[in-house]
């Protein structure tokens, strides 16, 4: 892994309320995040995961602070980063190869008929999908729709894959099932990975260093945790790891004893 390919230095965001002081959502948070280095972002709610995720991605701004990927300040959207949301956010008239293949038309429309075809194939049996190409949104399952996701957002060749809470609002086996998916996928493709979650086991399965955040208003990082388990990783296991469960009883502590918070 090499340093300083994804840096936040600085970063806060404050939303405007009319006739009161603005609301900080994220204040003082600076971190370096290495090329192919799987990170997560876990936290209470509303302690700016989601506003991270939006700062990085592009879709929103900093209020001051900067983010550099590569040397380059992000100012906006770009493809060197795609988002995985928690809805898929699949076009519902379009089958999965025509989801896909939108997205690579969009930024790569260089590419002959074949090189386009090949490239959409590529990715749809990245994720084991090959037998529901064509079927629409509401034919497959929910597990699937992300896998399309996925699929979709790896085929344009992103360097920073960003996913919010893409697993949450599945069931335990499907997430079990995606969360292999992406591992496997991740060592085959060699990208950053940014995952925003609740899920304590997840975080420590996926992640080389997860970031635990400091309750909102004013969240800011609290503590970063390195994850020393070998790749690939096997969940079952993991379940007696001396490390695993040292990395899950220290996210613990962090998020239920320093940081309780109430009425969730």
């Amino acid at each position: 892994m090499s340093a300083k390919f994804l840096n936040l230095q600085n970063i806060e965001k404050r939303f405007a309320i009319p006739g009161k002081e603005g609301y900080i959502a994220v204040t003082n948070v600076d971190l370096e995040i290495k090329q192919n280095e799987i990170i997560s972002i876990i936290g209470h709610s509303g302690c700016g995961k989601s506003t991270l995720l939006n700062i990085i991605s592009g879709l929103d701004m900093q209020s001051s602070g900067t983010i550099v990927l590569e040397n380059k300040h992000i100012e906006g959207p770009g493809p060197e980063r795609a988002v995985v949301f928690q809805n898929h956010s699949l076009l519902p008239w379009l089958t999965a190869y025509q989801n896909i293949e939108l997205a690579v038309k969009k930024v790569m429309p260089h590419l002959s008929k074949s090189e386009l075809k090949e490239r959409v194939m590529k990715y749809i049996e990245m994720v084991n999908l090959s037998h529901a190409k064509d079927k629409k949104p509401d034919e497959i399952s929910g597990g699937m729709k992300q896998r399309v996701g996925i699929a979709r957002a790896l085929s344009i060749e992103p360097k920073v894959l960003l996913m919010d809470e893409p697993f949450g609002a599945l069931d335990s086996l499907t997430r079990a099932n995606l969360q292999e998916h992406l591992m496997r996928i991740q060592e085959s493709v060699k990208n950053t990975v940014i995952i925003i979650t609740h899920d304590i086991d997840e975080a420590v399965l996926l992640s080389d260093r997860v970031i635990m955040m400091t309750n909102g208003p004013e969240a800011t990082i609290g503590e970063i945790l390195e994850v020393n388990l070998e790749r690939p990783r096997d969940r079952v296991s993991l379940q007696s790891d001396p490390e695993y469960i040292r990395c899950r009883e220290a996210i613990l502590d962090f998020l239920y004893k320093k940081f309780a918070k109430e009425d969730e």
